[in-house]
């Protein structure tokens, strides 16, 4: 089955947003049968409200990126045997998506 790109409406602010291809193939390949409701920004803020609300809260850890040397922070305990890399730096290193 071929997946085209689908303009979705958010259903919390009402902004238009795409629903790719990429994501429809993730979603058939899951078993999801709905299309997601909420916008990416409306997803997340309703997520991290979600956490707020349980009390949990994401611990940050401070590290220094293994490339450029910029202070960042990353969402895991990181170990001394691989190297940690602030965002910039990791979209030059993790390994190419395929495109469908």
């Amino acid at each position: 089955m071929a997946f085209e790109d689908k303009e979705l409406v958010c259903k919390d602010c009402g902004a238009t947003f795409i629903f790719t291809a990429g994501e429809q193939e993730f979603y058939a390949e899951k078993g999801f049968e709905n299309e997601p409701q909420r916008c990416r920004e409306c997803r997340n803020a309703r997520k991290a409200s979600r956490n707020a609300q349980e009390g949990r809260s994401r611990e940050m850890f401070t590290v220094v990126c293994a490339d450029c040397g910029v202070e960042t922070q990353v969402p895991f305990q990181p170990t001394s045997d691989r190297p940690v890399y602030c965002r910039e730096c990791y979209q030059h290193h993790r390994p190419a998506r395929e495109q469908y």
